[in-house]
């Protein structure tokens, strides 16, 4: 049987910095096999396919796959990726400059309930300059994995994890940037990236907390 694995997104824009106009994208999925993934990603789409599992500790193997449509061009050229042992991580150039943030990941308005928003890494759209942490594909140690273009097939890479949807988030109103976010609708599909360097695969992933909950506000006297 083959799963879907959960899928993270983020994103920034600039209408002037192309750096700052990229998307997050991270498999979720913990120990891929690397000589079974095969990661494919177009202009227009990314798919992801692969096995998992650690027979040591105890993990069933399991296959993983998915493929998605992307809600506006990327340049495969100058997107990143990087393995680790508990996620493909991926920093996709957005083609277009613009300020305005995508409305959600996939060009189709469905519901994907493995793409889920990175809130570890998610900074509404005018806030973008009061953070740093993100804010150029450079903070992201990509480990030397250069550019994603020319892509023509993976060997060896597999499955790339799922995203969480953003559905059920309903109207986020007042919380300025989001706006146009479709929180039901976010996934899509691929064309190749070069071999995969196991050098590069980390196995110091760690994990980011997300954002604080809201407080309600004071009432007025």
């Amino acid at each position: 049987m083959t799963l879907h694995p959960e899928v993270l997104w983020a994103q920034r824009s600039s209408e002037s910095d192309e750096k700052k106009n990229v998307l997050y994208v991270t498999v979720n999925l913990p120990d891929i096999e690397a000589d079974t993934m095969d990661f494919k990603l177009t202009p227009t789409s990314l798919s992801f396919k692969a096995k998992s599992g650690n027979v040591d500790k105890g993990l069933e193997e399991k296959d993983y796959e998915f493929a998605i449509d992307l809600f506006e061009e990327i340049d495969p050229e100058a997107s990143s990726r990087k393995l680790t042992s508990r996620s493909l991580v991926l920093v996709l150039r957005k083609k277009e400059k613009k300020a305005e943030y995508w409305p959600r990941l996939t060009k189709e308005k469905v519901r994907n309930a493995f793409i889920k928003t990175d809130f570890s890494k998610w900074v509404d759209e005018d806030e973008q300059d009061e953070k740093t942490a993100l804010d150029d594909t450079e903070d992201m140690d990509m480990g030397g994995m250069g550019g994603m273009g020319g892509m023509g097939g993976m060997p060896g890479m597999g499955g790339m994890g799922g995203m969480p949807g953003m559905g059920g988030m309903g109207g986020m109103g007042g919380m300025g940037g989001m706006g146009g976010m479709d929180i039901e609708s976010m996934g899509g599909s691929g064309a190749g990236a070069g071999a995969l360097n196991t050098d590069d695969i980390d196995d110091d992933d760690s994990d980011d907390d997300g954002p604080p909950p809201l407080e309600d506000a004071e009432p007025k006297a």
